[in-house]
């Protein structure tokens, strides 16, 4: 069971625009050339940021239009949040706030074994990196720049760096960059 930081990022290193949108995204290749389908199928829970879940609601129809369903995840998903958020009906959602390491427990136990998604944002995947419980990075880098936006992960990490797993095109628009995070590291490297 892994927790991983699955998300893609502008060759700049933003994963949205500063008004969160991901137009700049969806030109750049066919989700289903990616590791996506097998990435997701190995999936128990879902971390969002109220960010990534505001863009998903903003967005219910046109997933609505492709898939049949407003929200696409099966999975039990754990929304931060410190705000007040609308639920999505017949979705699995669990609002929360506060420290990742307890609601991290009660995702792993929700898991049964398989592995943890952070959809994003980049400060949520901070947060779980800090307190030692990211284990891979996973990256789709588009072949783009934005000059500004969200950050694919908003702070120094340098000591010691990630370790390149693997690295393969996605047709002409992504590279997949995968990343394992060390464990004999500091928690605020």
């Amino acid at each position: 069971m892994k927790t991983q930081y699955y998300t893609s990022a502008s060759l700049d290193g933003f994963i949205a625009t500063e008004d969160d949108s991901l137009d700049w995204l969806f030109p750049l290749g066919d989700v289903n050339d990616t590791s996506y389908p097998s990435f997701i199928a190995e999936v128990g829970a879902i971390a969002m940021g109220s960010a990534t879940y505001e863009w998903m609601l903003r967005h219910a129809l046109t997933v609505k239009d492709q898939l049949g369903t407003v929200w696409p995840y099966r999975q039990p998903t754990w929304v931060f949040s410190s705000r007040t958020l609308q639920p999505v009906p017949e979705a699995d959602l669990r609002f929360v706030s506060g420290d990742v390491t307890r609601i991290h427990d009660q995702m792993r136990s929700a898991a049964g074994g398989r592995n943890i998604w952070i959809v994003g944002g980049g400060g949520l995947a901070v947060q779980f990196f800090d307190e030692g419980l990211l284990d891979e990075v996973i990256v789709q880098v588009g072949s783009v720049t934005l000059g500004q936006g969200k950050p694919l992960f908003p702070r120094r990490v340098t000591s010691p760096p990630l370790r390149l797993v693997s690295a393969k095109a996605v047709g002409t628009g992504f590279a997949e960059l995968r990343y394992e995070v060390p464990r004999s590291r500091s928690s605020r490297a």
